[in-house]
């Protein structure tokens, strides 16, 4: 089931593993239990922060070729204002 979750839900659901988990409250098979859901989503948001990655390296080209841009937000999105300075 994890693999066809959101990013957003699955990071959502890790801030609630990691909020139980702070508290203290839960025995130790039930620590474990979520410990390791958490484990498993993780590795998900990894793999689609990595696809995300792949799929902007594709699409940011310069002169034919691919190259890797910071995203910078603050920039607005429009990294063609060089001629704005």
């Amino acid at each position: 089931m994890e693999k066809d979750v959101k990013f957003e839900k699955a990071m959502a659901r890790l801030e609630e593993i990691v909020q139980s988990l702070e508290k203290g409250e839960l025995s130790l098979d039930d620590s474990l239990k979520i410990f390791e859901e958490g484990i498993r989503l993780s590795q998900v948001c990894m793999a689609k922060l990595d696809e995300a990655e792949k799929r902007v390296e594709i699409l940011v080209k310069e002169k034919g070729k691919t190259v890797l841009k910071p995203f910078l937000p603050e920039a607005g999105g429009n990294e063609n204002k060089d001629s704005e300075d």
